[in-house]
């Protein structure tokens, strides 16, 4: 099966020790069967260390550490699985995050705004809409009965569109497909209901308004990029159109709570938009919970 991707994606690197919010604290990593049953087969060395670190109560995982870090995150911010053992001894998810991939009558990878890399780089990348054929992938094409990346196509070429602003463009989108971006207090009580990795950022969602938004084109740049983003990755699927006008509604909510939260903390910089994007996804794209909560609205 053929594997596509933005244009944008190939120029992504885990930056390490680097990483200002490791994705390897604060997070319970689950093994998968397959990895579970390698390390079961290791002795000695460090071997014998991942061995004992992993949990087989309910699903598999790694024993997390004070301050909930994995145990094998060193003190340099290195992972000791990769320095003692290599890239292949790791799970899958440590292996492809901050992937997520789309099936259809293709496949399609995208990178989650969840890792602040990520985020920087896809907020920095004017070239969301160019989607590129990348390698294969063993997958079986899902029976195409609706399609989601077509409508998402269309969606991109108002937004690409050279004589339309960005808010005329965005009242397009709103119009051709009959959203009411609903009363700000509907909103709110979902944000209030949900559950949150970091109380801190439930306070700052509570800032959220329907018509709260920054001015200026550098910040427009940042909130289109953003929005394409999450169609890309939750619309595509769409099985019939009221569930793409669904999940397009969601889309839409998450630009404007980024929009409100950009004017909240009076953001300018790539980086400071994009560690409040980077917030967002990590609290509601990475919780299944909180995404149908604000998408069964």
């Amino acid at each position: 099966m053929k594997l596509y991707a933005s244009g944008y994606y190939k120029k992504f690197r885990c930056i390490a020790d680097k990483c200002e919010h490791s994705c390897c604290i604060g997070w319970e990593i689950d093994i998968d069967e397959n990895t579970v049953r390698k390390y079961q087969h290791l002795n000695g060395g460090y071997g014998e260390v991942i061995k004992n670190s992993v949990s087989l109560k309910d699903t598999p995982h790694f024993k997390l550490g004070e301050y909930d870090r994995c145990p094998h995150l060193n003190g340099q911010g290195l992972c000791e699985i990769i320095l003692h053992m290599g890239e292949g001894y790791l799970c899958d998810i440590c292996r492809e995050h901050p992937r997520f991939y789309n099936y259809t009558d293709v496949a399609e990878v995208g990178l989650g705004m969840s890792c602040p890399e990520a985020a920087r780089l896809i907020l920095s990348s004017p070239d969301y809409a160019v989607i590129e054929e990348i390698g294969e992938i063993h997958a079986d094409a899902d029976e195409l009965l609706y399609n989601g990346r077509a409508l998402r196509h269309e969606i991109y070429e108002l937004l690409q569109d050279g004589e339309l602003s960005y808010s005329v463009a965005l009242g397009k989108i709103y119009e051709q497909y009959s959203i009411d971006a609903g009363e700000t207090g509907v909103w709110l009580q979902i944000l209030d209901s949900m559950e949150y990795l970091n109380n801190g950022h439930k306070m700052l969602f509570m800032n959220y308004s329907s018509v709260l938004r920054p001015h200026g084109q550098e910040s427009d740049e940042y909130l289109k990029r953003f929005l394409a983003y999450l169609i890309y990755r939750h619309c595509t699927e769409a099985f019939d159109r009221e569930d793409f006008v669904q999940r397009l509604t969601f889309c839409l909510f998450c630009e404007r709570l980024l929009a409100s939260l950009i004017c909240l903390e009076k953001a300018r910089s790539l980086s400071e938009v994009a560690a409040l994007a980077s917030i967002i996804s990590e609290e509601i794209e990475y919780s299944d919970e909180n995404t149908l909560k604000l998408m069964s609205l």
